[in-house]
């Protein structure tokens, strides 16, 4: 089986390059108040899949374990950095198409401004599925296919794609937008059900960020979100999707598997973990659990 294409933020300056004084506090405060709407406020197991330094972690203070999971090991030791001594946080490294989960784990997941890196996002949904606790809640943001700038530009021909078809469009390498349309049927047929959609980031404009006040815009903003019942016409789109009960939860003291069979690990000393199905070690350091590549097999 072919492997999906990665997008690798392995030593970027993805924080201080996109939103440390970038001028993106308005779509950052957008994105909470989505979030805090849809996602449950408090509980036991709770994972975000591609945490990168840690944004959203403040917003997660009412679950007991919080896993932060992100392909980038460098984004994740500034979220450490960022955090601090924290216990509620377990900072894992891999690839979210080959969870190092064991089934039926996490109460709660989200994910934002992530998903447009999803080469697949059939095993990506399936993958997610599979960890989800039965009754469990997945928040999701997808930067949209159908919103109101792109469909102007297709009507007035400055574009190529269409915003109304329904497959993913992927306008430079590596990076997707969606159609709304096509999440929902996807999530269906990952097992999930989705909810009424909000619709965030409506006045993603510099001249209206540069004119107006950041309360005021996000004020707005919260204000305009329930449309996305409706319509789907803003840039972000959030949708909250629920895994079916009829799913099996996972046993207690039970946390990660391996990522190629599935088999719950073992601890072996301070710096790894052992898989007794495939013999393949996994790697714990300063608070990192690395599986983006098993340890080298010893002589």
């Amino acid at each position: 089986m072919d492997t999906p294409r990665i997008c690798d933020y392995e030593g970027s300056d993805y924080h201080t390059r996109f939103w440390q004084g970038q001028g993106r506090d308005y779509e950052d405060l957008a994105e909470r108040a989505a979030l805090r709407r849809l996602m449950p406020a408090s509980g036991d197991t709770l994972i975000e899949i591609g945490a990168g330094f840690g944004r959203l972690a403040d917003e997660y203070r009412g679950y007991q374990q919080v896993v932060l999971f992100d392909y980038s090991r460098s984004l994740l030791r500034e979220a450490q950095a960022h955090l601090g001594p924290d216990p509620r946080f377990i900072y894992v490294a891999g690839s979210w198409y080959q969870m190092p989960f064991v089934s039926g784990l996490f109460q709660t997941i989200t994910q934002v401004r992530t998903i447009h890196h999803a080469a697949d996002v059939p095993a990506l949904f399936a993958e997610l599925a599979r960890i989800a606790r039965p009754g469990g809640k997945y928040i999701l943001e997808f930067a949209n296919k159908h919103n109101l700038k792109a469909i102007l530009r297709y009507l007035l021909r400055r574009q190529r794609w269409s915003p109304f078809t329904p497959d993913p469009v992927e306008f430079v390498e590596m990076n997707f937008d969606f159609h709304p349309a096509w999440i929902q049927q996807q999530l269906r047929q990952a097992g999930f059900s989705p909810g009424p959609m909000r619709t965030v980031s409506h006045f993603r404009l510099a001249l209206l960020k540069k004119l107006l006040p950041t309360n005021l815009l996000v004020a707005l903003d919260r204000l305009a979100q329930p449309t996305g019942r409706w319509w789907q016409l803003s840039p972000s789109v959030f949708v909250p999707a629920q895994h079916p009960s009829r799913s099996q939860v996972a046993a207690p003291g039970l946390f990660f598997a391996c990522p190629h069979c599935r088999v719950s690990l073992v601890t072996v000393g301070q710096g790894s973990l052992t898989c007794p199905g495939c013999d393949c070690r996994w790697g714990f350091s300063d608070g990192l659990y690395d599986f983006k590549e098993p340890l080298p097999t010893p002589a």
